[in-house]
């Protein structure tokens, strides 16, 4: 504290206080992180080093996002920058470099979306960029003016010119793809006419007519690399027709996949062809039919019976458990009640013994007071006489009073314990109660079912065809007369039961319902000319296998015509599956945006 005699501070003394305040309070807002930012942003406007400048401003942005000065600061930064940049793009535009002044023209439009020299320029710029592109579409150099369109699109997409120039450079592409296409048709090189044609349907579609050469040749190439199948009417030595008719050579071009080249023909093949002839002959077709005799059991109710009540063993086993778990929660119910009443009389003579101390203290205390007033009545003035010393009604029973404290406490705690245990007891009570009045609900004995087995005859009626095919499958390449043939049996089945009707125990009648031998024989041979069908497609797969490891060989250099050739055949002979090594690579040599597209998809 300040004594009283200190002297007051003079006005001169206290205005040096005030400044000195105030520089100090200026002094420690400058070291905050807002004006630092402020300030460097300043520092790096006045030496137009716009970025460091606008990320200064930005910063203190983040400290303050409300503060008008530095929005207004960094709103001026940007316009200022945005003439800079403005400045450079119309240098660049002066020189003639349109593509260099475009991106600047844009950024200064993006730092200042007012800056309307900035956006007139820009559409000049565009504009005199379609011209050039334009220009370039007319002499023909169709990459060059794609570009520009392109780039002129990238800044403005509804640019009118510059979509429709889009749409002639596709068009020039297309009857360029198409023109080539056609020179590679007349050529006989009808693997790279074909992705020509794709190519020029895919630059604009409609623009020529691609996708219908594009047909024609893919069918040209696929008659060219047909796998031929030489067949003719099945031979009917076991006279039976149906039979023959399903391994007719419809037949088994329709069980063929169809995307792949496979042709099945009746006539004489061309010479050195890849395929296989096929020679068939029905030998023999067996019906076999047979009944056998067996027996099966129905399961029927013959009368009730009465029988103890599972339930009620079942209700007074819980009941019993409930009754001795009531008795364990009682016996400590009990456990506790004695606790709590020993506990309860401890705490009253406690309070008895704490009680009298309180009464002798008080009385001390009384007799310490009326002696201390007799003898200041005696003393003399200034004097405190030594019967008045305050230790005489010091407290006297801490011990006792700590005592009472904690019997207190103990008795409180068995209280909770005690009326913890009731509401325990309570609730086992009314469980044990419950399984009383489940016990006795439970009526002493129930019905049970008696069941008997009652046999009966059962007929198995069993209808099978069997018929014998013998195939001769030989490479054109080969002699078909040194044709080991290879014969089958191919077996077509249908069983069914039939009973009686016994309505004394419940069994419905059953007729046979089997299939007729018309049916079973057509799916004999049905079953005979898909297991024809899948030889002859071992023989297709190791051909075009050939063809494929042939084309993965050339695959270095995949933009090659003759490689090119070879892997645009191994392609549609693998139509179900393409092989995906050679179709990317062949796609990517030839810019196709969708490989699919050779397949005609």
């Amino acid at each position: 504290m300040r004594s009283s005699s200190a002297p007051p501070l003079s006005p001169l003394a206290r205005r040096l206080g005030l400044l000195a305040l105030t520089v100090f309070t200026l002094a420690v807002a400058g070291c905050s992180p807002f004006a630092r930012a402020i300030k460097e942003g300043d520092t790096f406007s006045a030496q137009q080093k716009w970025a460091e400048a606008e990320d200064a401003y930005l910063r203190a942005l983040a400290v303050e996002p409300g503060d008008a000065e530095a929005k207004a600061k960094l709103l001026k930064l940007r316009q200022q920058w945005s003439a800079d940049v403005f400045q450079a793009a119309k240098a660049k535009h002066a020189e003639g470099d349109l593509a260099g002044a475009t991106p600047l023209l844009v950024r200064a439009l993006k730092l200042d979306s007012e800056n309307n020299d900035a956006r007139t320029l820009l559409a000049q710029t565009l504009d005199a960029r379609v011209e050039v592109a334009q220009k370039a579409l007319k002499e023909e150099r169709l990459q060059e003016a794609r570009a520009e369109f392109d780039a002129v699109l990238a800044v403005d997409e509804g640019h009118v010119a510059a979509r429709k120039g889009v749409s002639a450079v596709q068009k020039a592409l297309a009857q360029r793809w198409f023109g080539t296409a056609q020179r590679l048709e007349e050529e006989g090189k009808l693997g790279n006419a074909l992705l020509a044609y794709v190519r020029a349907n895919q630059e604009q579609v409609g623009a020529t007519p691609a996708l219908e050469r594009a047909e024609v040749v893919r069918r040209k190439l696929q008659d060219e690399i047909a796998f031929l199948v030489v067949t003719g009417p099945a031979e009917d030595k076991a006279e039976a027709p149906d039979v023959a008719q399903r391994l007719s050579p419809g037949r088994l071009s329709a069980l063929l996949p169809q995307e792949v080249p496979i042709r099945v023909i009746t006539t004489e093949a061309p010479k050195d062809h890849e395929g296989v002839r096929l020679g068939l002959s029905v030998e023999r077709v067996m019906p076999v039919k047979s009944v056998e005799q067996a027996q099966k059991s129905q399961r029927y109710l013959v009368t009730n019976k009465a029988v103890p009540n599972p339930r009620r063993l079942q209700t007074e086993a819980s009941l019993l458990e409930q009754e001795r778990k009531l008795e364990d929660v009682e016996r400590k119910l009990s456990g506790v009640l004695r606790d709590y009443l020993r506990k309860q009389d401890e705490l009253a003579q406690a309070r008895e013994v704490a009680g009298r101390c309180r009464s002798r203290e008080r009385q001390a205390c009384s007799t310490a007071l009326a002696e201390c007033v007799r003898a200041f009545g005696q003393s003399k003035p200034g004097e405190v006489p030594k019967e008045c010393s305050p230790s005489r009604c010091n407290p006297q029973c801490e011990a006792e009073e700590t005592a009472l404290s904690q019997r207190a406490s103990a008795a409180q705690e068995l209280e909770r314990r005690l009326e913890a245990a009731q509401e325990g007891a309570e609730t086992q009570r009314r469980e044990v109660q419950r399984g009383r009045d489940a016990y006795y609900r439970e009526p002493l004995t129930v019905d049970e079912p008696v069941y008997a087995d009652y046999p009966y005859d059962v007929e198995l009626h069993r209808l099978s065809i069997t018929a014998s095919v013998t195939e001769r499958l030989v490479a054109l390449s080969k002699d078909a007369a040194v044709a080991s043939p290879r014969s089958g049996d191919y077996a077509a089945m249908h069983e069914d039961s039939a009973n009686k009707a016994y309505d004394k125990v419940g069994v419905l009648a059953d007729p046979v319902q089997l299939r007729t031998e018309a049916e079973l024989r057509v799916e004999a041979g049905d079953k005979a000319m898909e297991s024809i069908a899948q030889r002859v497609m071992e023989h297709f797969d190791v051909y075009r296998q050939r063809r494929v490891e042939d084309a993965r060989r050339g695959m270095v250099r995949p933009s090659a015509e003759d490689v090119v050739e070879t892997a645009v055949r191994a392609l549609l002979l693998t139509a179900d599956q393409p092989p995906q090594d050679i179709l990317q690579s062949l796609s990517q040599a030839r810019g196709l945006t969708r490989p699919e597209s050779i397949y005609g998809r």
